[in-house]
């Protein structure tokens, strides 16, 4: 079942830097949020605030209606799926051990079927499970980061630039695969990422953070009409710039 949050008046400060200042959100169970902005502007630290890598200096974060701080914290990371840019394989561990990290440090261990099952939802052969990473392409690489935070069978998937050292074809491929498996396995889902042309396709829901805050929060569809304000504007006009570049190249 997917997972629900609230983040109730969250801060943090760093000595004289306010990296998040004062966030009131609610998230939907089932949503599909991408959080987007400028480097700095806290999105990254608003992520980690869900699985407590980040605590806040005032506020709390709640998943569905408990407080974070209050849950055992290896628990309720069970729970969650975290995906990341460096995509942080165990490169002495062969693929199908680490996808199996996560249920095996609680005590449970995943059959070798399990593993097969996880490989093919990221589009990958079963066989891969005794490969070492650096015998996979870097693609590879992070469908096994995707695999991995899915072996617990979590109910929120987080994602902290996932795509971002990918060429442009294996990003796309990969970011098609992971909003059809948020479809398939219902899980509410939150992507970090610099990219507003990949929030406008992904996403259900586009959070533009800057200077700590959340200054707009809109749909795909209202952000590509114009809506979300000056810096939301600011980030679209990348996408629409190359889209009206490539256009002009066609005449």
């Amino acid at each position: 079942m997917a997972a629900s949050l609230t983040f109730d008046s969250v801060t943090k400060r760093y000595d004289t830097t306010e990296a998040l200042a004062g966030i009131d959100l609610t998230i939907e169970a089932g949503s599909f949020v991408a959080l987007v902005g400028a480097s700095g502007s806290g999105k990254s630290t608003l992520l980690k605030t869900i699985n407590r890598l980040v605590e806040p200096t005032t506020g709390r974060v709640l998943l569905d209606d408990e407080d974070v701080t209050t849950r055992d914290a290896t628990a309720m990371r069970r729970q969650m799926g975290y995906v990341f840019q460096r995509i942080g394989l165990f490169p002495h561990m062969r693929v199908g051990e680490n996808i199996a990290i996560g249920p095996r440090l609680v005590g449970d261990n995943l059959s070798r079927e399990r593993i097969g099952e996880l490989l093919e939802l990221v589009d990958l052969d079963p066989a891969m499970a005794s490969r070492l990473p650096e015998e996979l392409s870097g693609g590879q690489q992070q469908r096994v980061g995707v695999a991995r935070a899915l072996a617990g069978d979590p109910d929120l998937l987080l994602m902290d630039e996932p795509f971002g050292a990918l060429d442009p074809v294996t990003r796309d491929a990969l970011g098609t695969r992971v909003r059809d498996l948020h479809d398939r396995l219902e899980l509410t889902t939150l992507m970090v990422t610099h990219d507003m042309a990949e929030a406008l396709i992904l996403a259900d829901r586009v959070l533009v953070m800057d200077a700590g805050k959340i200054v707009a929060d809109e749909t795909p569809q209202a952000l590509a009409s114009g809506g979300g304000g000056e810096v939301a504007q600011g980030l679209v006009a990348v996408p629409r710039h190359q889209a009206e570049r490539l256009k002009e190249l066609e005449r």
